[in-house]
C-alpha cells in the first residue's frame, strides 16, 4: 500500500500505519466482515451455506462471529464459491454495496469521523490493511479532479474471473462507503476498469450512475474535488484522535498475529533485488539461525517460502501494471537472468509472462 501523494494536511497519519504489516495470503487475521457480506447476499439468493463456505475453515454460526479470523486466501475462495453459485450478472457490485462503514468497527468509525473529508480519504488509503484487503486503493487529487485507483492482489492477476470479481465488488464497496461519509447523493464522474466486457457478470449502468470506461488500463473511480470541499458533518477532531490511536492498536495486534514471517517479508522487500540470507535477517532480529528456524516452523513456513511469495507478488504485479521486459523483472527481483525468472514464474502460477500479460 504506498501512501497518497497529496498535500499537507493529508499526511497527519500515525507512522505506524505507513509501516503496515505485510500479511500473507494464508494467514488467518482477519475478521469475516467481506466473507460475511458475501455469504448473505448468497443466501438472500437461496445458495445452499454449505457451498458458500465450501473450502472454507468456518461453519455458519461462525461466518458473523467477531471472534472469527478469515485469510486472505479463505476470502478469495469465497469470492470463487460466489462465482460458481451464481448467476447474478451484478453480484460482485452487489455484494459490494452491501458493505457500510459499520461493518469495518473502529476503521469505519474512524473514517466517520475525520474532521475534513480529504482526510478521510488519506486515512482510508492508509489503514486499509486493517480491513482485509483483496486489493491495494489508492487516493489522489490534481486540478480539481479526485480518483481513487482500485487494484486487485498479485495473486488475482493470474486468474482473470477473479480479478474483475475483486475489481467489481471493492468498486462498490468504494460507491457504499463514499456515500455513507459524503451522503447519499455522491455519484462518480466516470468508473474505469482495465478489461473488456464480459459475459459473466458486469458493473450496473444503471446503479453506477455515470459513464462506464472498459480496457482502460487501470481500475478507477473519477469524481470531482467539490465532493471533498463539502463540511464533514460528523467528523469530531477529539474523536478521531483516540480512534486513530486505537487503529494503531489494531495494526500492532495486526503485527503480532502475523509474527516473525512478518518482520521476514518486511527486511526482504527492503532489498528484493539482493535479499539478505536468513542468517543475515537473524542477526537483525538478534537472534540465533535455529531459533528464527524454530519460529518459522512453529509459523508453517519456510524462509525460502516466504522470499517466493514476495517475489512472485512483485513480479505479478510488474507483468500486470507495467511494460517492464522480463529482463528487467528478473534484476528487480534478484533472479540470476531472465531465463531461471521464467521457470520460477512457472513453478509460481504454471503460466508464461506473455500469458499473465494478455489476461
Amino acid at each position: 500500500m504506498r501512501d497518497s501523494e497529496q498535500p499537507g494536511a493529508l499526511r497527519l497519519i500515525s507512522n505506524n500505519a505507513k509501516e503496515g504489516p505485510i500479511v500473507g495470503l494464508h494467514e488467518r487475521v482477519y475478521e469475516s466482515t467481506k466473507l460475511a457480506a458475501i455469504f448473505d447476499v448468497l443466501v438472500d439468493q437461496g445458495c445452499p451455506a454449505a457451498e458458500i463456505l465450501r473450502d472454507i475453515n468456518l461453519t455458519v454460526e461462525q461466518v458473523h462471529s467477531p471472534k472469527s479470523r478469515i485469510s486472505l486466501a479463505e476470502l478469495m475462495t469465497a469470492c470463487k464459491n460466489a462465482i460458481r453459485l451464481s448467476s447474478d450478472p451484478h453480484l460482485p457490485y452487489r455484494i459490494g454495496t452491501s458493505i457500510h462503514l459499520s461493518a469495518y468497527g473502529m476503521y469505519g468509525f474512524a473514517i466517520l469521523c475525520c474532521p475534513d473529508f480529504r482526510k478521510a480519504m488519506g486515512f482510508a488509503e492508509l489503514y486499509h490493511t486493517l480491513a482485509a484487503p483483496l486489493a491495494t486503493i489508492e487516493f489522489a487529487e490534481e486540478n480539481g479532479v479526485a480518483s481513487w485507483v482500485v487494484e486487485p492482489s498479485a495473486r488475482a492477476a493470474t486468474e482473470p474471473q477473479i480479478y474483475r470479481f475483486i475489481t467489481e465488488m471493492q468498486i462498490g464497496i468504494h460507491i457504499s462507503l463514499m456515500r455513507d461519509v459524503m451522503g447519499p447523493a455522491f455519484t462518480p464522474d466516470q468508473i474505469s476498469v482495465s478489461y473488456p466486457d464480459a459475459l459473466d457478470f458486469r458493473l450496473p449502468a444503471d446503479q453506477i450512475g455515470c459513464r462506464l470506461e472498459l480496457a482502460s488500463g487501470t481500475n478507477r473511480i473519477i469524481f470531482g474535488s467539490t465532493w471533498l470541499d463539502q463540511a464533514a458533518n460528523l467528523g469530531n477532531k477529539t474523536t478521531y484522535a483516540a480512534l486513530l490511536a486505537l487503529c494503531d492498536d489494531l495494526l500492532n495486534d495486526l503485527k503480532l498475529r502475523i509474527g516473525i514471517a512478518g518482520e521476514i517479508r518486511a527486511l526482504l522487500l527492503r532489498n528484493i533485488a539482493n535479499p539478505p540470507t536468513l542468517a543475515a535477517i537473524a542477526k537483525l532480529l538478534e537472534m540465533s539461525d535455529r531459533s528464527l528456524r524454530r519460529q518459522l516452523r512453529e509459523q508453517g513456513v519456510s524462509f525460502r517460502a516466504l522470499l517466493d511469495e514476495l517475489r512472485m507478488q512483485i513480479a505479478l504485479r510488474y507483468l500486470r501494471t507495467t511494460t517492464l521486459t522480463n529482463e528487467d523483472i528478473a534484476l528487480a527481483l534478484g533472479f540470476s537472468d531472465a531465463a531461471n525468472f521464467r521457470r520460477a514464474l512457472r513453478r509460481w502460477t504454471n503460466k508464461s509472462s506473455s500469458e499473465i500479460r494478455t489476461k
